[in-house]
């Protein structure tokens, strides 16, 4: 077989034309294609009844089909040019998209959803340009989304994502950088380091602190809780890292009742079990009560809140400190939200104790306002996360002299997660970071203002960004809550508290006006004011 390659042009492109002679026939035939694609010859039959007409089935016309399928301009390759051309007209649609998510409704459409059926088909035969693929994507995909980076998304406690987040995150996409080890990224290892030593200084946590950056808070427990359980357990002479939990000296797990299901999880990952939490009374806001505390060892981890999902409560850190480590317990914090008002002068004072804690775990993709994904965990005793973290020997992962992100987290490929944290901490220095708490906060007690005003009831003492209100029984709370979801002016979820059905208005995001919160009051209101008449 012999195989030439001449360039021939095409109306648009450069292309190369591949001329096969195979011995069987002494036929030659030219197949246009892209040069980069002649890189593999596959001998296959063809399959539909067009491409058995065109090419027989003798060996020789398979291993021609092989090599047209291969080569064929329906699998193109984007060069140079056509890449800077494919992400201008992303930046263009991505800022479409930005622009107008405060316009649009905040939920999609039925439609867009029922649309989605659009993109289920069989894996495809032969590749599509990518050009089409982008203009799929956002026909289908942008009108699918909830308008969370808007200013009128008030659901789990999710922030938008900042100007400069964004723009961090499109570059990083564009570096593509594995942040494993300073060897594969230099710049991601860096702004890490640094990005983890803000967050501590931010919040006030102990400079000397170790950390790692994970997907979120659950992550953020699970790794948190495990240098814990490693440090509590190699006080006991066990080293959980080599010789696992079976026969291991039993640990203890206490927390509140109103303790947040991602901790749960984490617990249970870890092998500590869910059924075997020693859950503590708490009180009409969600606080554990101190004075209620169990007999603690040092064995015992204590799993305490700062910010309560549902009222931001927080709960007395100073105390239960104490009293843990005066038996010599570990104590832990799940400050997904709450840690960040630490940042602000005025609330500040929510955060006395909290600093005694061994271990925290926060998100920056909540209050911070950092691109999904990106948690933080961060512990006092760096030795113990390293310990629990490490990676096994390996030749080819040979660790330099300064930190390494994956001895800190339990992925070892991993996203550049820092780039956008650190841009985002940089754009809001602690200023920018404590208004945005603040005003945050403000608009939750504008929100609370004009539903007690309305005669609704507000079942929580606002005392961050958390509003908790009822709007009768609990039917009714529902259908207005539904309501409001499908109406589209704002999202708002619902959820249980202390017995009672709730819709749940989280403030997180910076891009929340007055007139957002106003507007949003307004079809909320006009919701439970059309409930209400139809009960009647």
């Amino acid at each position: 077989m012999v195989v030439r390659r001449s360039p021939i042009l095409t109306n648009t492109h450069q292309r190369y034309a591949t001329t096969l002679t195979t011995r069987a026939d002494r036929q030659t035939t030219v197949i246009p294609s892209e040069a980069r694609n002649v890189s593999y010859l596959g001998v296959f039959p063809p399959s539909s009844q067009s491409d058995k007409r065109q090419f027989g089935s003798s060996p020789s016309r398979n291993l021609l089909y092989g090599i047209y399928m291969l080569t064929k301009p329906e699998n193109p390759v984007v060069n140079e040019r056509d890449s800077s051309t494919l992400l201008t007209r992303a930046a263009e649609l991505a800022a479409r998209y930005v622009n107008s998510a405060s316009e649009r409704a905040v939920a999609p459409k039925e439609t867009a959803v029922a649309a989605l059926q659009r993109f289920h088909e069989p894996f495809p035969d032969s590749g599509c340009d990518p050009e089409k693929v982008l203009a799929f994507l956002d026909e289908l995909g942008s009108p699918a989304t909830v308008a969370t980076t808007g200013g009128r998304y008030f659901g789990f406690v999710n922030g938008g994502t900042l100007p400069t987040s964004l723009a961090a995150n499109w570059l990083a996409g564009a570096w593509d950088q594995n942040a494993a080890l300073r060897v594969m990224s230099p710049v991601a290892a860096e702004l890490e380091e640094i990005a983890i030593r803000w967050v501590c200084e931010a919040l006030g946590l102990p400079p000397d602190s170790a950390g790692g950056l994970v997907t979120g808070a659950t992550m953020a427990n699970f790794t948190s809780l495990a240098a814990a359980r490693s440090a509590l357990l190699a006080r006991e002479g066990w080293n959980v890292v080599e010789d696992g939990l079976f026969h291991a000296p039993p640990i203890e797990v206490v927390a509140g009742v109103e303790v947040h299901a991602s901790l749960l999880k984490a617990l249970s990952l870890l092998g500590l079990g869910r059924k075997r939490l020693n859950l503590v009374e708490v009180d009409e806001q969600g606080r554990m009560r101190a004075d209620k505390l169990p007999k603690l060892s040092r064995n015992t981890i204590v799993c305490i809140q700062a910010g309560n999902v549902n009222t931001g409560a927080f709960d007395p850190a100073s105390q239960i400190c104490e009293a843990a480590h005066q038996q010599g317990a570990w104590v832990h914090v799940d400050g997904a939200f709450g840690l960040w008002a630490g940042v602000s002068p005025q609330y500040r004072h929510l955060l006395n104790g909290f600093e005694k804690a061994d271990s925290w775990a926060t998100d920056a993709h909540k209050w911070p306002n950092v691109s999904y994904d990106c948690g933080v965990a961060i512990v006092r005793d760096a030795e113990a996360l390293r310990t629990c973290m490490e990676l096994s020997s390996a030749a080819y992962l040979t660790p330099g002299a300064k930190r390494e992100p994956m001895y800190y987290t339990p992925e070892c490929s991993r996203r550049a997660r820092a780039v956008e944290l650190w841009a985002a901490l940089k754009s809001l220095g602690r200023p920018g970071m404590a208004e945005l708490v603040e005003r945050t906060c403000a608009h939750a007690r504008r929100f609370a203002a004009g539903l007690r005003a309305a005669g609704c009831r507000v079942l929580n003492d606002v005392v961050i960004n958390q509003v908790l209100v009822s709007f009768g029984d609990s039917s009714k709370t529902q259908d207005v809550i539904r309501s409001v979801q499908e109406e589209g002016t704002c999202w708002c979820g619902g959820t249980v508290w202390q017995g009672k059905t709730a819709m749940r208005i989280s403030v997180s995001s910076w891009a929340t006006t007055d007139d957002d919160v106003d507007r949003s009051l307004e079809a909320i209101l006009r919701a439970a004011r059309i409930i209400e008449a139809a009960s009647n």
